[in-house]
């Protein structure tokens, strides 16, 4: 088994406070994070031993346990190495009535018992399951001892998996109407995800239990969604309200109209007042985004007229529009 050197892992010092370690396993986690590094084994692994290191620093009953075990165990090394030889005065004691423990040197046999080459159920390393495993039950001594033979017996801890994020992209209208994803893992395993009406970029959606597996009994993590709505090529988003541009030609600017609106449901007639001009704002209301605690009420839909000029005019339009020029000079 080795023995891991979690403060090296996070490149801290053995005095090194709370607020420092957290710093480092946060600025240690970006770098290595898988996602950072798709594909690269050894950044797994790095990641991976950066989690464990925080796991036991960043929780002070077990960063106090392994401090004690340190010293310990460098009288092990002193020792030549042999099993037999290790102190476990502090790791290996039970009741012995009245309040009482008793302490033995733990054989060979014991030793490779209890440091065996299995790496528990949590991901972590041999060492760390070994030394935190049964925290859970016997935070006092780390190992439980059986009644019948008292021979040290190691129980992994319960542990409940790790929650994850996954991101989803959708559309504005599957923004608008509500859609479903199917999610499907490395092993095969696929879920039906529920993405509700109203959502928005930023979203999180969250599926109870459907994140890493728990380990030991433990529970289930949960999985999140983080939605990305995708950019539209019409309306632009503000929240629960939508805003889009319209064009409108000159003649029905100038003497009023009724002109299509194609709104994210459905079409309806936008009725422009004589005079309107160019940039000219108007407010349909509740034609915008449905709302996501209360999908039953909408945004409002915020419509820009654009006006159009005429294009290629004849002689005549040309005359008559000099006309205008001259009546309204």
């Amino acid at each position: 088994m080795k023995v891991q050197d979690y403060y090296q892992t996070l490149g801290v010092s053995k005095d090194a406070d709370a607020k420092a370690i957290k710093k480092a396993y946060r600025k240690l986690a970006r770098q290595y994070h898988p996602d950072v590094n798709p594909g690269d084994k050894s950044a797994e692994e790095r990641f991976k031993s950066i989690n464990e290191a925080y796991e036991v620093l960043g929780d002070p009953e077990k960063r106090k346990k392994y401090d004690q075990f340190g010293a310990q165990w460098q009288q092990y090394e002193r020792a030549g190495g042999r099993p037999e030889d290790f102190n476990w005065s502090q790791w290996a004691t039970q009741p012995g009535g009245r309040g009482q423990s008793y302490t033995r040197t733990v054989s060979p046999e014991e030793f490779a018992q209890m440091f065996g080459g299995s790496s528990g159920s949590g991901g972590f390393s041999d060492f760390f399951e070994t030394l935190f495993g049964g925290m859970g039950q016997q935070r006092a001594s780390g190992f439980g001892f059986n009644d019948v033979s008292g021979r040290p017996s190691y129980q992994p801890r319960a542990r409940q998996g790790r929650d994850t994020e996954h991101t989803v992209q959708i559309t504005l209208e599957e923004a608008f109407q509500g859609t479903t994803r199917t999610l499907q893992w490395e092993n095969g395993r696929t879920i039906q995800a529920k993405i509700p009406r109203g959502v928005d970029t930023g979203s999180r959606i969250r599926l109870s239990g459907q994140g890493e597996s728990g380990q030991a009994g433990g529970q289930s993590g949960d999985l999140y969604l983080i939605v990305e709505v995708l950019p539209h090529a019409v309306y632009q988003r503000e929240g629960d309200d939508l805003q889009m541009e319209v064009p409108v030609d000159l003649y029905t600017a100038v003497l009023g109209g009724q002109v299509e609106v194609r709104t994210i449901d459905k079409s309806v007639n936008l009725t422009i007042p004589p005079e309107t001009a160019n940039d000219k704002l108007f407010r349909l209301g509740g034609l915008g985004m449905p709302k996501l605690r209360q999908p039953d009420k909408r945004g409002d839909l915020y419509v820009t007229v654009k006006v159009t000029l005429p294009q290629n005019l004849t002689a005549k339009e040309k005359e008559l529009f000099g006309e205008l020029r001259t009546l309204r000079a």
